[in-house]
């Protein structure tokens, strides 16, 4: 009987959160988004306050996921037991997580926090799906900055040398990332790093609003440095 309860609970705040979900479509939200390759209408501040409201409920993060749709993953993912999932179910999450934003949240605020991190870092990144190697790219990424104990960051540059010009796009903004994290965190290899960006030339005529740094590895490496040496 209790099974039952809890069963009906949950599904009856399943379709009450894709009903708020629902209510919160805006054409021109979702035109914004479709541009970046997400197919939902939710502006993500809203979206954020309801996972707020909602608080840690790691059954109802899965039965939003299993719905498939975008903007309920998106709340499943704020809502969710990062490290509550095995390493089976992230990988599974990962190849159906083929919406930019989701993708990104996966693996930013759900996989980075799993204990299965770095197992899944080291998979990824060799998986021929350039989709799903991007998220193992990203997670080498923050590895470069906050734990770099035991990486090659000389074979990672190597590996960017010669694969990024011709990669994919979300792999190849992984990828440029990662060459930018080494020239920014890790100055025995920030010449390296600036000569390629500068010989590969990937990104450099990214559109990039006024006041934000360009994804062009020279410049962000060069202006990233200088703030942090307070010039």
């Amino acid at each position: 009987m209790a099974r039952t309860t809890t069963s009906t609970t949950t599904s009856t705040t399943v379709a009450e959160v894709l009903a708020e979900l629902a209510a919160l479509e805006d054409p021109r939200a979702r035109a914004v988004n479709e541009r970046h390759g997400d197919d939902h209408g939710a502006n993500l501040t809203r979206l954020r306050e309801i996972a707020k409201r909602l608080r840690t409920q790691h059954e109802l993060a899965r039965e939003l996921w299993a719905t498939g749709d975008t903007a309920a993953r998106l709340v499943a993912l704020l809502v969710c037991r990062p490290k509550a999932f095995t390493r089976d179910d992230l990988d599974a999450m990962l190849r159906e997580a083929r919406a930019p934003k989701v993708h990104d949240w996966l693996v930013g605020y759900v996989v980075k926090k799993s204990p299965h991190a770095e197992e899944l870092r080291v998979a990824w990144t060799a998986d021929p799906d350039p989709v799903v190697a991007s998220a193992g790219w990203a997670l080498t990424s923050d590895r470069v900055v906050k734990d770099p104990e035991g990486l090659d960051l000389g074979g990672l540059l190597d590996v960017v040398e010669a694969e990024m010009k011709d990669a994919p796009d979300r792999l190849q903004w992984a990828m440029n990332t990662c060459l930018a994290q080494v020239g920014i965190t890790h100055a025995a290899h920030r010449a390296r790093a600036l000569e390629i960006g500068e010989r590969l030339r990937v990104l450099e005529d990214y559109p990039t609003p006024p006041h934000c740094t360009s994804p062009y590895a020279p410049v962000w490496i060069t202006e990233m440095v200088r703030r942090q040496q307070g010039a």
